[in-house]
């Protein structure tokens, strides 16, 4: 296991488990412009999710602490997949999507398994190790996004294309 090779060299070996990551041009904004924004209800189901930029800051922090362990990086607001499709929506000044419901969706088997899991991860760790979140919350980030104009941006930063 890492930890114990971390160990066994004397060195901290810090291993992060992200929640779901979102940042410019992969967010429910730019899921509205293209028309693939969905509000899929299933009661009580909620995703945690992490900005890339906040990825990121925890790397760096701990690496530049010499810090090592577990840590969650995933903001402090779990929420409802839909939550976060109205508020980009309302950001943009359009209607939402619909509501379907999850028993009624169209869902692949790989869409259909995110669903399968309905988890409130805790960022304790990492907060404890002393980074301090940009975006704490998916409003922050969206809020900082659409200010910016930089929600589309993604693709061209990056140079993987998703398809």
């Amino acid at each position: 296991d890492w930890l114990k090779l971390g160990r066994d060299i004397g060195r901290p070996v810090a291993i992060l488990r992200l929640s779901g990551i979102y940042g410019p041009g992969r967010n429910a904004l730019v899921n509205l412009e293209n028309g693939t924004a969905r509000r899929l209800i299933k009661p009580g189901q909620v995703f945690n999710r992490i900005h890339c930029d906040d990825i990121a800051g925890a790397l760096w922090h701990l690496l530049k602490d010499n810090s090592g362990g577990i840590f969650n990086v995933t903001d402090d607001l779990p929420a409802p997949p839909q939550d976060v499709v109205t508020y980009a929506a309302g950001l943009m000044g359009i209607t939402p999507p619909p509501e379907i419901p999850f028993e009624k969706a169209q869902l692949s088997p790989m869409a259909r398994s995110f669903y399968g899991e309905n988890k409130r991860v805790a960022n304790t760790a990492i907060k404890a190790a002393g980074y301090r979140l940009r975006f704490p919350d998916f409003r922050r980030a969206f809020d900082h996004m659409w200010a910016e104009g930089n929600w589309r941006d993604g693709e061209a930063r990056s140079p993987m294309k998703r398809s």
